[in-house]
């Protein structure tokens, strides 16, 4: 979504989506399907959160929802920060091969095997 003041405002276009039976009117100047699927996904979390507690108050399963959303994200932040780690860490080992493969490249195949 658009924030800043020095774009065109014919950029921006306008999307209505429903949320938990009320209807929002976002500008924005994204793909406007993407803001559905978005829309979608906030709607689904909180009929979700709805129909498993005993709330009908809008605002406590938005923040209920809201919560859902984040923790999920944090999860899927701390699962693409252990993978990165380990790409680096193999990064790193593929990096110490190839100089040890450089280095005797000149060496016999066979004397190469005996130090691995």
């Amino acid at each position: 979504m658009s924030t800043g003041n020095n774009r065109a405002d014919s950029a921006e276009q306008s999307i209505r989506v429903e949320i938990y039976n009320q209807t929002y009117s976002i500008r924005s100047d994204g793909d406007n399907d993407y803001i559905l699927r978005l829309a979608e996904y906030v709607d689904r979390k909180m009929r979700e959160i709805a129909s498993g507690t005993l709330t009908v108050d809008s605002l406590k399963v938005a923040i209920l929802a809201a919560l859902h959303i984040a923790d999920e994200f944090h999860q899927l932040q701390n699962s693409q920060a252990q993978t990165d780690a380990q790409l680096g860490l193999r990064s790193s080992e593929c990096s110490e091969m190839l100089d040890r493969i450089l280095k005797h490249r000149d060496v016999a195949p066979q004397q190469l095997e005996r130090e691995q």
